[in-house]
C-alpha cells in the first residue's frame, strides 16, 4: 500500500464527521490516516445512555482508496452519560466502536449496483461518517444501563432508591379490597377489660 508521507485527513468546517478525500485521489492503495479529537455535533446514543453533544470523540481512522471507492477503518471512542434504568442514578462511562465502512465512488459499478441506503457514497471528494458512527454507537450501548448488576431499583411506594434505603424498607399496605372497611371502622380503640 502506498501511504503518502505525512498525509492526514482534512475536516469539513461544519461537521467533524465529513472527511475530505481530495488528497487521496483514486489510486487504489493510497492511504490517509487521522488521529484526533473532535466535538460531537449532536447527542449520539439511546434514550438512557448516550454521548452528549459537545463531548470529545477520539478518532483513530485510516482512509484507503480501493478500486470501487474509499474504505474507512478504525475506532471512535467517547465518554457517555446516562441514568440507571432501575433507580435513575446518573451514570458515566465510555464507549469504543470499530468502524469498517466502504463509500462508493460516483458512477462506479458498486454505486450502480447498490441501493442508496445500503452503502455510503463519496460526494464532492468527501465521505460522511456521521450515520455509520451513530449506528455503531447505538449497537454498542446497553438498552437498559445499570449502576450495578444487582441494582434493586426504586421503592414502588415512595420512590426512594432501595440501594440506599434502610434495611427492611417497606410500607404497611391495606389490601385495596378492605381499604373502605378500614375507613369505616375509624381509629382503633382498646377493648374494655372484663
Amino acid at each position: 500500500m502506498a501511504r503518502q508521507p505525512g498525509a492526514t485527513t482534512q475536516r469539513h468546517p461544519h461537521s467533524p464527521f465529513v472527511i475530505s478525500i481530495a488528497r487521496l485521489g483514486r489510486r487504489p492503495g493510497a492511504m490517509l490516516s487521522t488521529r484526533e479529537q473532535v466535538p460531537s455535533p449532536s447527542r449520539i446514543g439511546l434514550d438512557l445512555v448516550a454521548i452528549e453533544r459537545g463531548a470529545m470523540l477520539d478518532l483513530d481512522l485510516q482512509v484507503q482508496s480501493v478500486s470501487e471507492g474509499v474504505l474507512v477503518t478504525g475506532t471512535v471512542a467517547a465518554p457517555t452519560v446516562g441514568e440507571c434504568a432501575r433507580c435513575l442514578t446518573p451514570l458515566t462511562g465510555h464507549v469504543e466502536v470499530e468502524l469498517t465502512e466502504l463509500f462508493a465512488y460516483p458512477n462506479s459499478a458498486t454505486d450502480a449496483t447498490t441501493e442508496e441506503d445500503e452503502l455510503g457514497r463519496v460526494i464532492d471528494d468527501a465521505v460522511d461518517l456521521e450515520q455509520p458512527v451513530i449506528d455503531a454507537v447505538g449497537l454498542e450501548l446497553p438498552l437498559s444501563p445499570l449502576c450495578r448488576p444487582d441494582c434493586p431499583g426504586l421503592c414502588p411506594e415512595c420512590g426512594v432508591p432501595l440501594a440506599t434505603a434502610e434495611p427492611g424498607h417497606h410500607h404497611d399496605q391495606i389490601d385495596p379490597r378492605w381499604a373502605k372497611l378500614a375507613g369505616m371502622l375509624g381509629p382503633e380503640t382498646e377493648e374494655p377489660n372484663r
